[in-house]
């Protein structure tokens, strides 16, 4: 009965969302309800299996859309796009200083939950330096709401249209078309998962990308993904985030909630200012620089550039680099982040 009224609430929201043309609203929609009744109720956690295969799907769906035009435009731009990362991360420094100094957390702990990287990763990467990872992993799902919800109202009132009309979430077919192209869709998904899922950060979802672009520039396959399989899939993430706020995490934060909060709000307007200088710099669209930049996960800033119609490319390569330049200074930046902490209060 749990699930039953959790499914159906999600069910709702998505639909509430999706009638004010808001972007990502499988995922947002979940997600708030998730983050309320893990909060109000309580007692359910999806399973970690589902959340990984989701996020395959949507490797997959970003392996689609990676053309040899996107590459090259990729390859063409990583002059701006290294100076783009490096600039978000000294934001993101600066802030976690901030946060550390004035927010009453615990150094290490707030340095690694300030860190943009894939939750997940940081979290894992907290815990082998002795850091709080509950209160890491609240500190890194505040910035994500944060971030999507934001993400998602700028890019529903910019109006952002699809100028190419091909390769996005909302032109693929509802039906199931070659049931073999299908099957070997879902097979690279599963793959994917399976071989790079420990071998990388956010292996779940880079390779499903990895597998499915070779196979789909090669032309040794046809990539078939059904709406209703992308809508479960926006919908799994969404609630595997959302259910990760619970009374005990809320009762951890609580007092530096509003700080955490602020600081998330200060770092997204900061990332916004460098995606407007990337626009100058790199000649595209506005909402492409700024899901780009934005200090939230690879996954769900995906999501919201598949729905928006930007340019899912230069979107992933950007999130990916920030997330494989965080896991190598990471450790270095906590560090640093750490030494400017005051006594914890909580």
């Amino acid at each position: 009965m749990r699930w039953l009224l959790l499914v159906l609430c999600c069910v709702i929201a998505n639909r509430l969302l999706d009638a004010v043309h808001m972007p990502a609203g499988g995922f947002i929609g979940p997600m708030a309800v998730s983050i309320a009744y893990g909060v109000m109720i309580g007692g359910l956690k999806l399973p970690r299996i589902g959340f990984k295969l989701s996020q395959g799907v949507i490797g997959v769906l970003i392996a689609q859309t990676l053309t040899l035009s996107v590459l090259f435009k990729i390859l063409d731009s990583w002059p701006v796009m290294l100076i783009a990362t490096a600039i978000t991360l000294l934001l993101s420094l600066i802030v976690g200083i901030g946060l550390v100094r004035y927010g009453g957390l615990p150094g290490s702990t707030a340095a690694w939950g300030t860190t943009p990287g894939a939750a997940a990763a940081m979290v894992a990467m907290a815990e082998e330096s002795d850091a709080d990872p509950r209160i890491v992993a609240a500190m890194q799902y505040v910035r994500v709401v944060c971030v999507v919800l934001i993400g998602a109202l700028v890019s529903h009132y910019l109006g952002v249209t699809d100028s190419s009309g091909a390769g996005h979430a909302a032109n693929l077919p509802a039906r199931l078309g070659d049931l073999g192209n299908f099957a070997v869709t879902l097979l690279v998904v599963v793959i994917g998962v399976w071989v790079f899922d420990r071998r990388l950060p956010a292996g779940a979802l880079l390779g499903p990308v990895v597998v499915g672009s070779v196979l789909h520039l090669s032309g040794a396959i046809t990539i078939v993904l059904p709406q209703p399989l992308l809508e479960l899939a926006y919908g799994i993430i969404g609630t595997y985030v959302g259910l990760r706020f619970d009374r005990e995490t809320i009762h951890n934060i609580a007092r530096a909630l509003g700080k955490m909060i602020l600081a998330s709000l200060i770092l997204i307007a900061l990332c916004a200012l460098s995606a407007w200088l990337m626009t100058v710099l790199m000649h595209t669209e506005f909402i492409t620089a700024y899901l780009g930049t934005s200090p939230g996960g690879l996954d769900s800033m995906t999501i919201i550039a598949i729905d928006t119609h930007a340019d899912v490319g230069l979107v992933v390569a950007l999130q990916t680099l920030r997330l494989f330049t965080v896991v190598l200074v990471g450790p270095a930046m906590a560090r640093l982040v750490a030494r400017f902490a005051r006594p914890s209060t909580i």
